[in-house]
């Protein structure tokens, strides 16, 4: 026989008890970064060249003052000889006219003369476009010359004395210019990469510490689990202190609910043990009367249950979330109801037809139901519900539930709220009916109190719920 396998042995509880890992939308600190990578990239890049067009332009234009410098002198310089020719009364400064191909090269040229070119141009001349007239200076790029990018800038001129249009230029290698704008875009180049560098380097200790608080969240949330503790009191931010907040509320609320739990296992396990021991006693002395004494102790553990049954189911619909149920619409289907078992009882209604309170409708079913009830049974035929009784109050809605029975004395008020407590021993009923009323009640935040009705003159019940939010 084959020997089974780890995984064919293992019992299923065991796989099923493996924890799962709650599915999740990626990393937070990830986004951050992505959005800080995007807008850094967009921001440096938008920055960049601007600053860029804004520093070329700037050089390109302080190039170009100094070509006009050149052409207002030039201009300033020129006369027209005897011979009709142009020439200049004072040779210009820049000792790179008089150099061969040193590229910086001036011409004046006019329509029916000879070119007058700088010594500079050598064997070689500026080609102009004389179609056309710049009586401001003109400037743009120009390969006339393989190998020499020119920048040119040029002006059309009438001399005093002549008739014609001298068409005056200036031109100078871009070598130097272009050189300049390099130099200038890979400075811009290396900051903006050591800058991205930085930014990015601060967006993720930024992203790091800033997500620190839900690091400390995560370990106070792994000490609850291991050491016991039960509530997180790490000091912590304004924006993660809302959340510690809330989970506290959640622990208080488990606990609650985890003692209430227990609570109704004590209580309940209390309140059976007495009628099992009687039965137990009673079966192992084989009394004369041990049917009769089952059948009384079961009634009474069946009571019990019923109770703690109708508390659990009140504490577990509490849980699921907000609860709604109209009054009105309760109080008339209990009406109903009790009418059949009261055909003699005279039942009225009252009050505000559209109040709602934050309570399960089949536990406001099961309230009304066992205080109109008992209204019914121990009243003297009347019976008055008054729904909202107390309309200016914004928290609660208040029921009234009136008779015109003999009520309960003032001392017995608060015992009448005990588990089996009854007055009235004379007809039938399980003494649980206002101990399961107000225990709901208290479950949902209400509260019941008893008081003397001043209409009936019999008991008056005051059942307070707190209203419905929505």
């Amino acid at each position: 026989m084959i020997p089974p396998t780890r995984d064919a042995a293992e019992p299923d509880g065991a796989a099923a008890a493996e924890p799962v890992a709650a599915p999740h939308t990626g990393s937070l600190a990830r986004r951050m970064m992505l959005i800080a990578a995007g807008w850094i990239t967009l921001l440096l890049l938008g920055g960049g060249l601007a600053l860029d067009r804004t520093l070329s332009g700037l050089i390109t234009r302080a190039f170009d003052d100094q070509m006009g410098y050149m052409l207002t002198a030039m201009i300033g310089s020129a006369e027209i000889g005897p011979d009709g020719e142009v020439f200049f009364n004072r040779p210009l400064g820049d000792q790179r006219f008089l150099e061969p191909n040193s590229g910086l090269y001036w011409q004046i040229s006019g329509k029916g003369h000879d070119d007058f070119p700088s010594r500079s141009l050598w064997d070689r001349s500026l080609k102009l476009r004389t179609d056309h007239v710049d009586s401001a200076p003109h400037v743009y790029d120009s390969t006339q010359f393989p190998g020499e990018p020119l920048r040119v800038m040029e002006r059309t001129i009438t001399l005093p004395g002549s008739d014609t249009t001298w068409w005056f230029v200036v031109a100078e290698n871009r070598k130097e210019l272009d050189g300049q704008i390099a130099r200038i875009r890979r400075i811009l180049l290396r900051a903006f990469v050591v800058l991205g560098a930085g930014l990015m380097l601060m967006a993720m200790l930024q992203s790091w510490y800033g997500l620190g608080p839900l690091r400390r969240v995560r370990a106070a949330i792994k000490r609850l689990r291991t050491t016991g503790a039960n509530r997180v009191t790490e000091p912590l931010p304004l924006e993660v202190q809302p959340l510690v907040d809330e989970l506290n509320g959640l622990l208080a609320h488990t606990e609650r609910q985890a003692e209430e739990a227990r609570t109704h296992a004590g209580n309940l396990a209390h309140a059976l043990k007495t009628p099992l021991t009687v039965v137990m006693n009673a079966a192992t002395a084989q009394a004369p009367d041990l049917a009769d004494t089952v059948i009384r102790e079961a009634a009474v553990m069946r009571r019990q249950v019923d109770h703690h049954l109708a508390r659990a189911r009140a504490v577990g619909r509490r849980a699921v979330g907000q609860a709604r149920a109209v009054v009105w619409e309760s109080t008339e289907a209990v009406l109903r109801a009790v009418t059949r078992l009261y055909d003699r009882t005279r039942f009225d209604l009252d009050g505000n037809r559209t109040a709602a309170v934050a309570i399960e409708r089949q536990d406001l079913d099961e309230i009304l139901g066992n205080l109109i009830e008992n209204a019914a049974k121990y009243g003297g035929g009347s019976v008055f519900v008054t729904v909202d009784a107390i309309p200016a109050d914004p928290q609660f809605c208040e029921i009234w539930v009136e008779d015109d029975g003999m009520g309960i004395p003032e001392e017995e008020r608060i015992r009448i709220f005990a588990r089996g407590a009854r007055l009235d021993t004379g007809k039938p009923g399980t003494g649980l009916g206002l101990a399961i009323v107000r225990d709901v009640a208290e479950i949902y935040g209400g509260a019941v109190t008893l008081d003397e009705s001043e209409d009936l003159g019999g008991l008056l019940v005051k059942l307070r719920l707190p209203r419905c939010s929505a």
